[in-house]
């Protein structure tokens, strides 16, 4: 009896059958499933740029860049928080193998991927550079050279190399010739010879039939039309009175007169504290002296504004062979057919000058 009550009470074993166990399986796998999803999602999307306070800044990777000069670069930086998530996610989107050059803008709190992309995008903000009141080739590379990544010695090599500015039919004394005074968009990347191809599209774009044709008209080249807008340019910072200067400029040319520009000497003596040009400045000896020489010089002597420009294109018709600054030291000039009324009005201005004591 004892036996049967002892069999009686033992309950069977249970074994999970093949289905069971299949779908315990199946259960696990998802979940561990749910788990790397989730932690790649995390990897993804996390968060990996602090710029400590700031919105927004600008990275800058160097032509050549390696992916580990990328990546060690926003670390000395600090800008990067995740070191270990960036390099994994950019093996996985090849960043590794696409580094591309440029000047990338980051965002504080941006996320792994939209860093990732960004990079391998190539997507660069771009440099916005004014190009104007620059009196030389060395100003023009300097000023350059300070926000894009090509350096200003690149540039003055390029801008002195004869051979390789006949491609421009240019030479280094009419370099400035080409670089129309604007505001242009560049990439930080941009190598000297994608610049100059820039500045001559937009060259032929200024250079246009008409103004072309206006040169023409006055017998005069672009190079000559820039020269002798540079020195209007220097004569005087008065857009309206720019005209007249320009036909007194012109009726010398045509007589064969020298012009005797005193800008043009002070850029001979490559002194710009030069405030009164005296008998002794006009006896350097230089191509740019046009006291000594007729005509116009080899080049411009600084990059002449497109008013200026466009004052020589639409110069004054008049009589007028000489100017001089008014004696009331305005900026503007009084102007004179003969010789005789002009030493009148330059003596009052020289005893303006030394009334003011201005040597």
């Amino acid at each position: 009896m004892a036996n049967e009550a002892f069999q009686t009470n033992q309950q069977p074993k249970r074994r999970l059958s093949g289905i069971q166990i299949t779908l315990i399986g199946s259960g696990v796998a998802a979940i561990l499933v749910m788990i790397a999803i989730a932690w790649f999602y995390l990897r993804i999307t996390k968060p990996v740029i602090s710029l400590h306070g700031k919105k927004t800044t600008y990275f800058y990777i160097k032509t050549g860049s390696t992916f580990r000069a990328v990546k060690d670069s926003l670390v000395k930086k600090e800008y990067l928080t995740d070191p270990g998530s960036f390099e994994w996610l950019s093996m996985r989107k090849h960043y590794n193998r696409l580094v591309k050059p440029g000047r990338y803008r980051l965002i504080n709190g941006m996320r792994n991927n939209a860093l990732v992309n960004l990079l391998r995008s190539g997507k660069q903000e771009p440099v916005r550079i004014v190009i104007q009141n620059l009196r030389t080739s060395e100003d023009l590379a300097g000023k350059i050279g300070r926000q894009l990544e090509v350096d200003s010695v690149q540039l003055c090599k390029l801008f002195h190399d004869a051979a390789y500015l006949a491609r421009f039919h240019l030479s280094p004394s009419t370099l400035l010739v080409l670089f129309i005074p604007d505001t242009y968009d560049f990439f930080w990347n941009t190598s000297g010879d994608q610049l100059f191809k820039r500045m001559q599209d937009e060259y032929n774009h200024f250079w246009d039939p008409y103004r072309k044709h206006l040169a023409d008209s006055l017998r005069l080249t672009v190079e000559e039309v820039v020269t002798l807008a540079s020195i209007v340019e220097k004569e005087s910072n008065k857009n309206q009175e720019k005209p007249s200067i320009a036909g007194v400029y012109l009726n010398r040319l045509k007589k064969q007169i020298p012009l005797q520009a005193d800008p043009t000497v002070i850029f001979a003596w490559n002194d710009y504290r030069i405030k009164r040009v005296l008998k002794a400045h006009t006896e350097i000896i230089s191509p740019y002296n046009t006291y000594l020489h007729a005509g116009l010089p080899p080049g411009p002597i600084c990059l002449p504004s497109v008013a200026s420009v466009d004052a020589v294109l639409h110069a004054a018709n008049h009589s007028f062979y000489y100017f001089c600054a008014k004696e009331d030291l305005s900026g503007y000039h009084n102007f004179a057919t003969t010789l005789e009324e002009h030493n009148r009005n330059a003596k009052r201005y020289q005893q303006a000058l030394n009334k003011m004591n201005i040597r």
